[in-house]
């Protein structure tokens, strides 16, 4: 299990564009790991929405916003494009990075074998050391967004 104070495992993933993104390309401002279930469904629509809208405060507070679902790329830029996301989305179709962050969320929705990101956000210092992590007990929850601008304010 990933724990506050410990250096994030790093990852290669690839975006909407099918281009390779590592951990490291984040590294120099704080970042905000958002994991989603899946694009196109309600909950994930309205929080990368609301990461989205915040991204002035969040930029105010010089933090990158990743979001990562077990999505297509295709998947992804379509999401993006019809929320005009400007943030990268990433896609973990292997599972192997929600499987190292322990977000694994099986047999979603009650289809067996489906296995997606549970809802969770990890900040991550300039450094890459988490200093908060939040997990959704339960995937219709969203993150206390006051909550993340708080923490993030705290690495400013």
């Amino acid at each position: 299990m990933i724990e506050i104070g410990s250096p994030a495992p790093d990852f290669s993933l690839v975006d909407t564009n099918r281009e390779a993104k590592s951990l490291h390309d984040f590294k120099g401002r704080a970042t905000v790991l958002a994991f989603y279930p899946g694009a196109f469904t309600g909950v994930c629509e309205k929080e990368m929405c609301t990461l989205r809208d915040s991204m002035a405060d969040l930029g105010d507070l010089a933090a990158n916003v990743v979001g990562i679902s077990v999505d297509s790329p295709f998947a992804n830029s379509g999401f993006a494009s019809r929320n005009n996301l400007q943030f990268p989305l990433l896609s973990d179709f292997t599972r192997e990075t929600i499987k190292t962050y322990g977000v694994l969320l099986s047999d979603f929705a009650g289809l067996s074998g489906y296995d997606v990101a549970q809802r969770s956000v990890f900040i991550l210092d300039a450094d890459g050391v988490i200093r908060y992590k939040w997990i959704a007990e339960n995937p219709g929850i969203e993150p206390d967004y006051a909550v993340v601008k708080e923490e993030l304010t705290k690495l400013g």
